[in-house]
């Protein structure tokens, strides 16, 4: 018989925290739960590196499911460490099962420092954040990140607060693209601050790692980190954020949507047909889970010698997104060249956007960036408010 998310938890109750003498689901320590069939894996959530501890928890849920559940039950059991929670854990009104439920389910008008204790709905996720708009692609190497960066730098020189949250926790592009090489710093209760270069706030997974270090993470780790870039950072108030997604429609995709209500998302394809039958998904995903699609950018739609600007050859074919825009009816935001000094100024640090504003790739990009934000002040005068989504994953 296949095992329930429900007879998880209840085993899980019996498992005691040493600290702070209660129930691992009482103090909300589990998280990410998947039941399939008899495999169940979740994260164990710790406030601090503790291997001794967490090798005991690890082993106390796996005899609590064995012995209350399944004794056949498949476990994978990730550990997380949130350190954000201690505080919150050791007040007197620590928080229980309760407060993730309405987290989960609804937003508060509490701006974002409310408390989330017991009987109080916690606070909503960004709240000082006025529009999120996805950048996202059906598949990598299609120049998703380049576009972000300049889309939020451009949009940042309109005179608008920005923020750019870096959310491809694997191959992060953003501290390359900005050449940010220092770590963010911590307030006295443990958030991060965003870094603050060229107009724009941000946060990448990037400015917490060695460059040269894999991230060789399970999924339950990675959705862990992303909601910790929006609930464990000090985002200052933002006018737009732009969240870089990695390729593809996975846990990354699915935490964001089920976290935070996306004003929009933009996709980016190149023409070639194989980037488009992806970009196609990215669209699918987007409008099944109720978001709206302003979009759709044609990255590296053609390339014009520097010695012929009045030339084009459309290497990857020719106006591929433009049509697949046309033929889903949403609206063409625009397409982008292939030119040197677009990856030249990436890979120094300084989007092309600011460092040559009169080139013909600043232009294009500035283009998109002010129908962009056409398309979200359409979206918020004309359209309801996007609300996250509730997704249950059932064997």
């Amino acid at each position: 018989m296949a095992i329930q998310k429900e007879q998880i938890r209840s085993a899980l109750v019996h498992v005691m925290h040493p600290d702070f003498g209660k129930d691992l689901i009482t103090l909300d320590l589990i998280q990410d739960l998947i039941v399939q069939d008899k495999y169940v894996s979740f994260t164990l959530e710790l406030t601090e590196k503790n291997d001794a501890l967490a090798h005991s928890l690890k082993e106390q849920c796996a005899g609590a499911v064995r012995r209350f559940v399944d004794k056949d039950a498949v476990l994978d059991i990730t550990v997380g460490i949130n350190i954000s929670r201690k505080r919150e854990l050791e007040g007197s009104a620590g928080a229980g099962p309760g407060a993730q439920t309405a987290a989960n389910h609804g937003n508060s008008p509490q701006g974002p420092t409310g408390s989330g204790a017991a009987g109080t709905a916690p606070p909503r996720v960004l709240a000082n954040v006025r529009n999120v708009i996805a950048v996202a692609s059906g598949k990598g190497g299609v120049g998703k990140s380049t576009v972000a960066a300049n889309l939020a730098v451009s949009l940042a020189q309109t005179g608008l607060r920005v923020g750019l949250m870096d959310t491809d926790i694997y191959g992060p592009s953003v501290p390359t693209m900005f050449g940010v090489h220092e770590r963010p710093g911590i307030t006295t209760d443990k958030k991060l601050v965003p870094i603050h270069k060229h107009g724009v706030h941000l946060v990448s997974m990037g400015f917490l790692v060695d460059p040269d270090q894999a991230m060789i993470w399970r999924g339950p780790m990675v959705t862990s980190a992303i909601k910790q870039f929006m609930q464990e950072v000090r985002w200052p108030d933002l006018d737009i954020m732009i969240l870089d997604l990695p390729p593809g429609t996975g846990d990354i995709q699915l935490t964001i949507v089920q976290t935070v209500p996306l004003t929009g998302a933009v996709i980016v394809s190149t023409p070639q047909t194989v980037a488009l039958d992806d970009a196609l998904k990215g669209v699918a995903m987007f409008e099944k889970v109720n978001v709206p699609v302003l979009g759709i950018i044609e990255n590296m739609a053609y390339f014009s010698p520097p010695d012929m600007p009045g030339k084009k050859y459309y290497l990857f074919g020719k106006h591929g997104a433009r049509k697949l825009a046309d033929r889903l009816e949403v609206p063409f935001l625009g397409e982008i060249p292939i030119r040197e000094d677009i990856r030249e100024r990436a890979d120094t640090g300084t989007p092309i956007v600011l460092a040559d504003p009169q080139s013909e790739s600043a232009a294009a990009f500035t283009e998109i960036a002010g129908r962009v934000l056409n398309a979200v002040e359409t979206k918020n005068r004309e359209q309801e408010s996007t609300q996250k989504i509730d997704i249950t994953i059932r064997p």
